[in-house]
């Protein structure tokens, strides 16, 4: 048996499997180097929030998979770091993150939301992924960092060749990776020149005034914002849509009932969530997960996937169901470590499945299995081809 190759063609159906048989499993991680791959929710939970787990590559065994490489200036991240230093730079970058910080983007993001569906017009058909799911949380990011309208063009095809490297063209990953680097440091550069009212000038502002950022962290934090910022949110929004257009009943469900949105999003997340595995991390000591003993200095992969849909956690974990509680779900990591962005994510999905329920009645999928991304780490697709119509003529 392929596992690599079933774990990426048919992810649920291969992490049902290990978690009834080996839910702790040695296997070839996206690279090919080796890693221990955790299912079971109990095992997930505990480990997101183990120290004895580190997210710094220092960490890591020679030849055990060390994730994505990038160059200094981009790797002095949040998903590199443990405390201390993950502690110091969180919270720096958290009051972009508060309630009332969101709750202020709330009206921008459905300004976008109309914007975006009133060019498509009042019916045919389109690729929600493309059209809508993709440039809605580019607009919200960059707009939260500050990036001009100008420079926002290549982010898709960039975050698509980081999350899902193609195997045939092995030296893109490094040129898109040299790429942002130069976005980046350029824009730095604008920035610093002329500030705005914007998280990067903020962030570039406390680099410059004190000692609480070096240069290589700030230049990565904002890398960092926009990657998951942004492709995390895409993948939620386009996942939600499909799994309500594949369950009819509960898209009529939300269009009769929308103060039932904020609770089906978090289902929605728990069903098809935006990430397979949680980020990589490195055992510091020999440690025990379920009964398999894992060295130190080996990678551990933690299934995100596989523990919201484990039945010992969730009671009938492959229905979608809105009535559950779905509180305690994984698909936005736990632990000190927990999605960052989770609070502006969860905006800008209720803000985008509410806007499209109320501009189109009429909306179905265009074709019966849209592709999803092959990917190990990521849960995305690649389009949503969709028919729609217009509910009534936009005023």
């Amino acid at each position: 048996m392929d596992l690599q190759g079933d774990l990426m063609k048919h992810p649920h159906h291969a992490y049902r499997r290990l978690r009834d048989t080996a839910p702790v499993q040695r296997i070839a991680g996206p690279t090919g180097e080796p890693a221990w791959l955790v299912t079971r929710y109990g095992d997930v939970r505990s480990a997101l929030a183990d120290p004895r787990l580190s997210l710094d590559k220092s960490n890591a065994a020679e030849g055990s998979y060390r994730g994505l490489s990038l160059p200094p200036a981009l790797d002095a991240n949040l998903l590199n770091m443990d405390p201390p230093g993950h502690t110091r730079i969180r919270r720096l970058v958290s009051r972009a993150f508060t309630p009332r910080r969101v709750d202020a983007l709330r009206a921008p993001i459905r300004r976008t939301a109309d914007g975006l569906l009133d060019a498509l017009g009042a019916e045919g058909r389109a690729d929600l992924i493309a059209a809508y799911a993709a440039p809605l949380p580019i607009a919200a990011i960059c707009d939260l960092l500050g990036i001009p309208d100008d420079h926002r063009k290549d982010f898709r095809a960039w975050t698509n060749e980081l999350i899902a490297p193609d195997p045939s063209r092995p030296q893109a990953a490094k040129q898109v990776v040299g790429a942002m680097l130069a976005f980046f440091t350029e824009l730095i550069a604008h920035k610093r020149r002329h500030p705005a009212d914007d998280l990067l000038s903020d962030l570039i502002a406390v680099r410059d005034n004190g000692n609480q950022l070096s240069e290589d962290e700030l230049t990565s934090l904002a890398f960092l914002v926009l990657v998951a910022g942004y492709e995390n949110t895409v993948q939620l929004i386009g996942n939600a849509v499909h799994a309500l257009l594949s369950h009819p009943e509960h898209l009529a469900r939300l269009r009769t009932d929308p103060s039932k949105l904020p609770e089906a999003v978090e289902e929605l997340a728990r069903y098809e969530g935006p990430a397979l595995l949680a980020i990589r991390r490195f055992a510091t000591e020999d440690m025990t997960i379920g009964d398999v003993t894992i060295p130190a200095g080996a990678t551990v992969l933690l299934s995100l996937a596989a523990a919201n849909r484990d039945p010992a956690r969730f009671s009938h974990p492959e229905q979608l169901d809105f009535d559950r509680d779905s509180s305690g779900h994984l698909a936005l990591g736990h632990g000190i470590h927990y999605c960052l962005g989770a609070p502006l994510a969860r905006a800008e999905t209720e803000i985008a499945l509410a806007v499209l329920l109320d501009r189109f009645s009429g909306l179905a999928l265009a074709e019966a299995k849209p592709r999803w991304r092959p990917s190990l780490r990521a849960r995305g697709l690649l389009e949503l081809p969709v028919e729609y119509k217009a509910a009534r003529p936009r005023e």
